[in-house]
């Protein structure tokens, strides 16, 4: 057994500490055996400025995750594991040819269950001509000790920090200890990788553009907004001047899909909050918030009722054509331009 094998036979790769034997093809919270399970890869054009550029993020979607968010856009490769099993060369082909198609950055989507594959398949990457930095797009729900396997790999980090409220992170996430977890997470990632920001031009454009550092990303719950500022609150202390700060209005009610029993799981946890699109009164409030902190980086997203874009990842295009352009997908491998 290799040591990769030998980190997923009593797996802690999570702070869940299953212990299960994803070697031997048991699952645990995650639902994932050891192989690396992917959905889609694309160049997307909806993260920040300092991600997207002029190229697009090169997004692969990972199939999992060490939460279950009732609310999550993504349920249908992160709950309900929708996707297809990859091999080494499978993905190396894959983070060569989002390269090749001009994007900006490798954006590796919630993979935090498989750090130690990816850790591995990464560095096989980067010895096959991979140039690009690397950024890891996390739940923040993750532990110090595996964050570690992904040191002088990663170059960005873009992890959310969901809430400081245990209550909330309890009914919705299924993780009661998010917030302490989270916390260690972000300083880590903080404090092990320095800001560093470059400009750049093409076609006589300038943009700035992210080549190592941390964003760290909050989603204003609708009804919640105390809870907002408590996290802006440890987020000033901890991460202002270190890091960017992402403050997303996007909640958007998703038309989940799904068994009864599940669908009422998602119908009682979505009743900690108010399940709608954030209004222009919390927008408002939102704007003075953010002025009256004064973070030295931050992002803010307009305030939209548009819900176009939704994923679906049935769908070889599972955004929006203006969002992404598609590159792999689980059904039908490498997409040719």
């Amino acid at each position: 057994m290799n040591r990769t094998s030998e980190l997923y036979s009593a797996c802690s790769q999570c702070p869940r500490n299953c212990g299960c034997n994803r070697s031997a093809g048991k699952t645990g919270f995650c639902r994932e055996g050891e192989e690396l399970k992917i959905a889609s890869a694309c160049l997307h054009f909806g993260e920040e400025p300092l991600i997207t550029v002029f190229g697009g993020s090169g997004t692969i979607f990972m199939s999992g995750c060490t939460l279950r968010c009732s609310f999550c856009q993504n349920y249908q490769i992160s709950q309900q594991g929708m996707g297809s099993i990859v091999s080494r060369e499978e993905f190396v082909s894959m983070c060569l040819g989002l390269q090749e198609k001009g994007a900006e950055n490798i954006n590796i989507v919630t993979g935090s269950h498989q750090i130690p594959r990816l850790a591995e398949f990464l560095s096989e990457a980067k010895s096959s001509g991979l140039k690009i930095p690397i950024a890891w797009n996390s739940s923040g729900y993750e532990s110090v000790e595996s964050l570690e396997l992904l040191r002088g790999i990663v170059d960005i980090w873009l992890p959310d920090f969901k809430t400081v409220n245990s209550i909330m992170s309890r009914e919705l996430f299924a993780a009661e200890d998010y917030p302490s977890v989270a916390k260690k997470a972000i300083r880590w990632m903080v404090n092990s990788t320095p800001m560093g920001i470059a400009e750049v031009k093409k076609n006589g454009e300038t943009s700035e553009k992210m080549l190592q550092g941390t964003i760290i990303r909050h989603l204003v719950l609708p009804g919640r907004i105390d809870d907002t500022r408590l996290a802006l609150d440890w987020l000033k202390r901890t991460a202002d001047g270190k890091a960017c700060i992402s403050l997303m209005s996007q909640y958007t009610p998703v038309p989940f899909e799904g068994s009864s029993e599940e669908l009422q799981w998602r119908e009682k946890s979505l009743e900690s909050f108010q399940n709608r699109l954030v209004n222009p009164e919390e927008d408002r409030v939102l704007r003075d918030m953010i002025d009256s902190y004064d973070f030295e980086y931050l992002f803010y997203q307009d305030l939209s009722d548009d819900t176009s874009w939704l994923p679906d990842f049935n769908k070889i295009q599972p955004f929006s054509f203006e969002l992404a352009k598609p590159v792999w997908h689980w059904k039908n491998g490498m997409i040719s331009s």
